[in-house]
């Protein structure tokens, strides 16, 4: 069996196929699967239920929230996160593998990749081209559902990977660090709607949308193409960063991309233009339909 790199953020279909034969899956390594769509478009769970990889958990984005924020998909609390991962199985030693079953290839794992991390989880990887690549390469997929023993996770928030709408705010005046926003570039710049909500950006931020990073297969693109990409927007990754979306899921690629680049200090702005829309004063919306209409 390949060996196993501790703390490497992305693992392909074929070592985690050949981890799965060797019967792995298990205490010491957990499969989980971060799907989530528009409840219009796609039945996440339904979808689980029908099929996915062997072993594998369902791991309920909407479940595992602040249900008591008005903004989507907010960080839940250290207690809530440690009792539902908890619930699938996941203890502190446990290597954590996620996954979804986006068209693209990745879409929501790199959020989840994303909290565990944030609360103090480390040994967890995202599943390089996505559950549309396991399938394509002949992988084993099953409709059995596994019931994993529970586990004590203890969780501790790692406020260093976390920005606040304060901090945000601070931030346009200071500068201290750099704001990447993951969006297309019609929400980022203002000139479409963004999910019902006027759009525009943050003052200062740099737009790099999340699929520049996925090559046409769904995979992680190279260590040179990624750090290419973050040059050619003069985002330095030797310097604090902070990213930034519509509700803080595909900003969670940007925290990816650079970690496989080795900046492991990506913090995520978890409101996102969700919360930054509903609360910064108007000045602090940078829109270039505002701008033209004026």
């Amino acid at each position: 069996m390949a060996p196993q790199v501790l703390g490497r953020a992305l693992v392909s279909a074929k070592w985690l196929s050949e981890a799965l034969r060797a019967g792995r899956v298990g205490t010491s390594l957990r499969v989980l699967d971060a799907s989530w769509y528009p409840p219009q478009e796609r039945n996440a769970r339904q979808e689980f239920k029908e099929r996915h990889i062997p072993g594998a958990s369902f791991f309920d984005i909407e479940e595992c929230r602040d249900q008591s924020s008005p903004y989507d998909f907010m960080l839940p609390s250290e207690s809530l996160f440690a009792d539902y991962v908890g619930r699938l199985g996941v203890s502190n030693d446990t290597h954590v593998v996620v996954y979804d079953g986006d068209n693209l290839g990745t879409f929501y794992a790199p959020r989840a990749w994303w909290m565990f991390r944030a609360f103090g989880h480390k040994e967890v990887s995202v599943l390089n081209g996505g559950f549309k690549n396991w399938v394509k390469e002949g992988h084993p997929v099953t409709a059995e559902v596994s019931q994993p023993a529970p586990a004590v996770f203890k969780a501790k928030l790692n406020t260093a990977l976390l920005k606040t709408f304060e901090e945000m705010m601070q931030n346009v005046g200071s500068l201290r660090f750099q704001v990447v926003d993951s969006r297309p570039e019609g929400r980022f710049r203002g000139t479409e709607l963004d999910q019902g909500l006027e759009s525009g950006h943050i003052p200062g931020a740099v737009n790099i949308p999340f699929h520049s990073f996925l090559t046409e297969t769904g995979h992680e693109k190279s260590i040179e193409e990624i750090q290419q990409i973050f040059r050619e927007k003069e985002v330095d990754l030797s310097k604090p960063l902070t990213a930034t979306c519509r509700k803080g899921v595909t900003a969670c690629h940007i925290a990816l991309a650079a970690y496989v680049c080795g900046k492991r200090d990506v913090a995520i702005y978890d409101g996102s233009w969700s919360e930054w829309f509903h609360r910064a004063p108007p000045r602090y919306k940078v829109s270039e339909l505002k701008r033209n209409k004026a």
